[in-house]
């Protein structure tokens, strides 16, 4: 069984205790928080490759063909790179952070 130490502002204690004494099963609870973050990042993955798509469509280039050109200073730092670049980077967090939780 894991044991936390966690230091909270005591509102933030107390709102966390009046949730856990609502839930007799903590597992269930603890998986739930899990759970959730996994959606969020799911969400957050689907919602960027949106935004990648229409990059992608614009420069008629796979993003990842972009950023390898990007990184190796084959293009210029224009301001859609500059976006393109850093959108795809959160990507590549979020699907890393993914792997952690699932």
């Amino acid at each position: 069984m894991l044991k936390l130490n966690i230091k909270l502002q005591p509102e933030t204690e107390e709102k966390i205790r009046l949730m856990l004494a609502q839930h007799s099963d903590k597992e269930i609870f603890f998986q739930g928080i899990i759970k959730h973050k996994i959606n969020e990042l799911k969400n957050g993955i689907v919602n960027i490759k949106i935004d990648l798509q229409q990059f992608e469509e614009k420069y008629n280039l796979s993003t990842e063909d972009f950023y390898n050109k990007f990184i190796n200073g084959e293009l210029g730092d224009e301001e859609d790179f500059l976006i393109w670049s850093g959108i795809y980077e959160m990507q590549l967090r979020n699907e890393k952070e993914l792997k952690k939780f699932e």
